[in-house]
């Protein structure tokens, strides 16, 4: 993965409509309001002992402190927003909106900036020990809760 192609890929996906409702195409998720997109995904670790696997978490962690480099001189330095305290309340009953409340579940944190009345994040998810992790773009005009 390059710099450059991750930038044309989110590039492409901000000049996207947002769908009337929820549909996935590809390795997009779209709804009303956003769109989630896997800009890379790593291999699963089924067998790992746990090495190869912080390995590439650096390395997705790397890919989007490059890409969000990028971005900054673009539209200026990113805010940084933790998604645990969303978990937490998504945890104790309260429905957020999405994109929000799925984000919750597997990205601790995003890199946020606020351009043309959208919000669009960086981010690095890991659903579990065992399955890939994926650097990912959200564009959304949701506000964060």
């Amino acid at each position: 993965m390059t710099t450059t192609r991750l930038l044309a890929d989110l590039d492409l996906l901000r000049s996207r409509e947002f769908p009337a409702g929820p549909e996935r195409s590809g390795h997009v998720d779209s709804g009303p309001g956003f769109h989630v997109a896997a800009l890379a995904t790593s291999e699963e670790f089924w067998e790992d002992g746990g090495s190869l696997r912080e390995l590439v978490g650096d390395q997705y962690e790397a890919e989007r402190d490059g890409l969000a480099a990028v971005l900054a001189a673009r539209w200026g330095e990113p805010d940084r927003m933790s998604l645990w305290p969303l978990q937490d309340r998504c945890t104790e009953g309260e429905r957020l909106p999405e994109p929000w409340s799925d984000l919750s579940a597997h990205v601790p944190d995003l890199m946020l900036w606020r351009v043309d009345a959208r919000w669009i994040g960086l981010g690095v998810s890991q659903w579990d020990a065992e399955l890939p992790f994926q650097l990912l773009a959200v564009i959304t005009d949701v506000d964060p809760p």
